[in-house]
């Protein structure tokens, strides 16, 4: 008996739809994507070609797509249930293009319930393929962005480095801040405040309603404070109306789990996905806080159970995001009757965020009482007033069901206007301004979706490489840029202002969600942007110098009194002189001089007698036979090197690592096919074996060091990976 192959991403998920469906139907997983550019090739986008993207089998999924080939042949029908977005879209149509598949049949469910999967199934459409050519627009953009900048930062700051479409600009957010609070100068200002004791012998302190900046405006305030004679000149009493907010989005959920749980974004799209997959909680990656009228009646009925009829109220949200799609839903639990939900601890935590935010959104507003008592002292219409602000709440509407979200109450005694006060105490503090704080996870999101930059479903991965590249740092939950990532950033805002600026990210943006809404053809809107990137790059490329050199030093050479520079080295910043290499003088930032790190001998060259040396360069440590020349003349055979593998502590290195390291590259024989030396060596990728243009990596158990001619041979004759069905040209 034939029966229906559902393919999905995540095994999770494959085990939780396969309940549902039963007997009839297979589940299996992709385990994500199957299919992605090559990942270190500068031609895996065909650009002449209309930027065909050239595709390969993501390593180690070979088997997964013959699997799901195999169980493609022997089904009766192929459903496609990827992901309910532009990246389960083109998950889909990799999976069909992978595998062959003549009937692509595509279905989407925003929740994994047995009622919505069962619709779904019910209801199949076609791969919807403006939303694949969005995707896959991003992808290659992000790509050729990428590739080409990260080519500049290797030539002009230092090997290694890497920027990114939507990384860069939001680095420069980060830097920018911290500008601000480097540039930031506090100034002084005083806070004056009484306690006084009211008719009915209660305590209550009052705040001047001024902040004097200067200290003799703050004595007299202070003196005229302890003067008196003190009254209540008005007593203000106002109800607020306090409304729920609407129920998650994927920005707004990361924002609170941060705030309120403590957790990164990263954690938030982890623990959202298992909650997801598991059943819990509808899709997590969304930018509308539409709700379904099933889901809003559901959440009716919860409010009813749980606080009473009379503080339900259905409710509508507008969503603020031009780009979303109504047809998506707001982060919602699937079954509102359900208060606890999840396997873990923290799972458990994020369900009662969304539960409670999801609930809270369909109840009555809640209401506050707000009171200001303000007094004034005797003596003169020109004296400064004090206040005291109070509110509590008198009717908790939807606070009932987020009680996070109800703040203190703060009472304040009872007084009534013109009753006399007596003074206790009057005191004054001197405080200073402080600078803008720096952004925390939360506030970055925020920031970006506020700018446009990026799109809900990126914001935790963008954090995460700026993190991830040590261009930035968490310091006590706010993100500090590092020295390399403010060299960065300050590189690309001076030779590439345009494409780290907020409009021209946020513009491209939009033209990659009209792909989506066929507003716009894949290629040209490439073409566009493209041509003047590529032609900005090599401007660049063309111009002398590095962009290490940060500025004035404001310090003199400690060796030869001439000025210093700052530049950025591997462990941060120093200064250094500006007639380097002539003069090696280099300082702290404070400028105290600094020694240079003397190369460390570890032995004898067997071959020639010269001292084997461990120095430090500026692409990490290395082997070197014999001393650098003092002056380099041009034809002039250069020492013999070798990298420092990575992973090696630089104190336990002896002259056996070294002599082992120094022995490649080197010819292991003559190819008998082509009599052409076959070498081994390492290169940026790694090690390898090579022969007349042709190269194959060496990856374990086979050691590059210890690789004979024959197994070279066997690694050369192999065929090269198989693209897995490179793209052809698109006309779209």
């Amino acid at each position: 008996m034939k029966e229906t192959l559902l393919v999905v991403e995540s095994p999770a998920k494959a085990k939780t739809i396969g309940k549902y469906l039963g007997e009839g139907f297979h589940v299996v997983a992709s385990v994500g994507h199957i299919r992605d550019l090559p990942k270190s090739n500068k031609d895996a986008v065909d650009i002449e070609n209309d930027f065909a993207p050239r595709y390969v089998i993501t390593p180690g999924k070979e088997h997964v797509v013959e699997d799901i080939r195999r169980l493609a042949d022997a089904a009766d029908r192929v459903l496609l249930a990827t992901d309910p977005d532009r990246e389960g879209e083109a998950i889909a149509w990799h999976i069909a293009e992978a595998v062959g598949l003549e009937k692509r049949e595509r279905v989407a469910f925003h929740e994994i319930t047995a009622e919505a999967v069962r619709e779904a199934v019910e209801h199949p459409r076609d791969i919807d393929a403006q939303l694949v050519s969005a995707q896959e627009a991003r992808r290659v953009l992000d790509r050729l962005v990428g590739y080409d900048l990260s080519g500049v930062l290797w030539q002009k700051v230092r090997y290694g480095l890497s920027a990114g479409r939507v990384q860069s600009p939001a680095l420069r957010i980060i830097v920018e801040r911290e500008r601000e609070i480097k540039a930031f100068k506090p100034e002084p200002y005083w806070v004056i405040s009484a306690k006084v004791e009211t008719p009915r012998g209660d305590s209550l302190t009052l705040n001047c309603d001024q902040e004097p900046k200067e200290e003799n405006a703050a004595g007299d305030a202070l003196a005229a404070a302890k003067k008196g004679p003190w009254k209540v000149s008005e007593v203000k009493e106002s109800t607020v109306a306090r409304t729920p907010k609407p129920p998650f989005t994927t920005s707004t959920l990361q924002q609170a789990a941060s705030t309120r749980l403590g957790i990164s974004p990263a954690q938030t799209m982890r623990l959202a996905q298992k909650l997801y997959e598991a059943g819990h909680i509808t899709y997590m990656r969304t930018d509308s806080v539409n709700l379904s009228a099933q889901a809003a009646a559901d959440l009716a009925g919860t409010v009813e159970k749980n606080f009473g009829k009379e503080l339900a109220q259905a409710r509508t949200f507008q969503t603020k995001s031009k780009n979303a799609q109504e047809a998506h839903e707001a982060i919602r639990p699937t079954r509102a009757g359900a208060l606890v939900a999840g396997n873990a601890p923290d799972q458990k935590k994020l369900y009662g965020l969304i539960w409670s935010r999801a609930v809270a959104s369909q109840m009555k507003d809640a209401s506050t009482l707000r009171t200001k008592v303000t007094a004034e002292i005797g003596g003169g219409n020109k004296l400064p007033t004090f206040s005291a602000n109070g509110s509590r709440i008198v009717s908790p509407g939807w606070l009932l069901a987020d009680p996070a979200a109800r703040g203190e109450d703060v009472e304040l005694p009872l007084v009534k206007k013109d009753e006399a006060l007596k003074l206790i105490s009057a005191d004054s503090e001197r405080k200073e301004t402080t600078p803008p704080p720096r952004y925390s996870e939360a506030g970055l999101v925020r920031e970006l979706e506020d700018r446009g930059i990026g799109r809900p479903s990126t914001y935790a991965s963008i954090i995460k490489t700026l993190v991830d590249r040590t261009y930035a740092t968490r310091e006590s939950r706010s993100l500090a840029p590092t020295d390399l990532g403010e060299v960065v950033s300050g590189f690309l805002e001076a030779k590439f202002p345009r494409y780290v600026d907020d409009g021209f990210t946020a513009e491209m943006e939009n033209e990659l969600d009209e792909i989506a809404e066929g507003k716009r053809r894949y290629a040209p809107t490439l073409k566009a942007f493209y041509d003047i990137f590529r032609r900005d790059v090599a401007a660049v490329k063309k111009e002398k110098g590095k962009a290490t050199d940060l500025g004035e030093g404001g310090f003199p050479c400690p060796v030869c009194g001439e000025p210093t520079v700052v530049k950025l080295g591997r462990q941060g910043r120093f200064l250094s002189c500006v007639k380097f290499p002539k003069c090696m003088g280099i300082a702290d930032l404070d400028g105290k001089q600094l020694e240079r790190e003397k190369p460390k001998e570890l032995g004898l060259y067997p071959d020639t007698g010269e001292r084997v040396l461990l120095l430090n360069g500026p692409y990490g440590p290395f082997v070197q036979v014999g001393e650098t020349p003092a002056k380099k003349k041009r034809g002039a055979p250069k020492p013999k090197r070798a990298s420092v593998p990575a992973g090696f502590a630089i104190a336990d290195i002896v002259l056996a690592d070294a002599l082992k390291w120094l022995r490649l590259p080197k010819e292991l024989g003559e190819n008998p096919k082509n009599r052409k030396p076959v070498v081994a060596a390492v290169g940026r990728f790694g090690p390898y074996v090579g022969c007349d243009g042709e190269f194959r990596s060496v990856k374990p158990p086979d050691d590059i060091y210890e690789i004979t001619l024959d197994r070279a041979l066997e690694l050369l004759a192999q065929p090269k990976k198989s693209r897995g069905g490179t793209r052809t040209s698109r006309k779209a």
